[in-house]
């Protein structure tokens, strides 16, 4: 199932609700519709609280998606005629780990971005207020002129883990999005000669773009053999297998649940594959520029869109 968040034309309300891909064009089931057809009450109106809600109101609304081919609901709406907003707009606790890819550690080194590598997983928070959504256009802020690309695995929390342990990760695990960490390198380097843990330069507004869906888990066989790409004006920029993750989602769960609840609707993004700009020769000519159209992918499975503009 791909869950959204969305709001419909004419409406600034946030609404929860599936895509469903069709060859003749994606359509959108909107969950508030059909429990209200239903005369079903108090059916969760945001992510966050129907990702809380727990596996019958998770198989409720997979229960819905699967009629559609055997009975097409009237309550369809194109996903031409909708805003993607984030997938959750209000996690409690959105953490991003670090220098996690190999690939991504080696240019890192280059670059002088870091000074040693990290013995465990390490993650800096990502704000709500710096998300954006699918086909969203990010404000390049006046005076910034390295802007680059990061794709990401993100791990969406489906129920609480409190002392979780590496075997029982997936079971925590309601399903994958991709988040664009798009990365002010000017005010990066600055905050790394410093020493600032803020990452001032991954919070600016607009720089999450987040989606444009949760993939819920049951539909990808393999989390750790998935290609994340990262395209920008139609060229191909970076390809990594999620395979060359030092830290998986094990490892990453098992460390931080230790001592603090990871609560369902909670977000782990996994780190930047190797091939963004900073990491290349020509990086001055990579950073992007207003008008560019970046395209980060799960490869074969999503991909979320944003348009930089001045």
């Amino acid at each position: 199932m791909r869950l959204i968040t969305f709001t419909r034309s004419g409406s600034s309300t946030p609404e929860i609700g599936a895509r469903i891909p069709n060859s003749s064009g994606d359509f959108v089931l909107p969950f508030g519709d059909v429990a209200k057809s239903q005369s079903i009450k108090d059916f969760p109106s945001g992510m966050r609280d129907f990702l809380r809600s727990g596996s019958k109101v998770m198989e409720q609304a997979k229960a819905w998606v699967k009629a559609i081919p055997e009975a097409p609901s009237q309550l369809l709406l194109k996903a031409s005629s909708i805003t993607y907003l984030p997938p959750i707009m209000d996690a409690e606790k959105f953490l991003c780990v670090g220098k996690n890819y190999r690939t991504h550690l080696e240019e890192l080194k280059r670059t002088n971005l870091i000074k040693e590598i990290p013995q465990e997983p390490t993650s800096f928070i990502k704000l709500n207020s710096c998300l954006s959504g699918h086909e969203a256009k990010v404000v390049r802020p006046k005076g910034i002129t390295r802007l680059d690309y990061e794709p990401e695995l993100v791990f969406v929390m489906g129920k609480r883990a409190l002392g979780a342990k590496k075997a029982d990760a997936m079971s925590y695990v309601a399903g994958v999005t991709i988040l664009n960490d798009l990365t002010c390198r000017d005010l990066q380097l600055r905050e790394v000669a410093s020493g600032s843990r803020f990452w001032t330069g991954k919070n600016i507004p607009g720089f999450g773009p987040l989606g444009p869906e949760i993939v819920t888990i049951d539909e990808i066989a393999d989390v750790y053999n998935l290609w994340m790409t990262c395209s920008v004006n139609g060229e191909e920029r970076m390809r990594v297998n999620t395979r060359d993750q030092i830290w998986k989602i094990s490892d990453i769960l098992e460390h931080f649940s230790r001592f603090i609840p990871i609560e369902a609707g909670d977000m782990f993004s996994t780190g930047a594959p190797g091939g963004v700009a900073v990491g290349k020769e020509n990086a001055e000519d990579l950073y992007l520029k207003p008008g560019d159209v970046v395209e980060c992918s799960i490869d074969g499975i999503s991909t979320l869109r944003t348009t930089i503009v001045d």
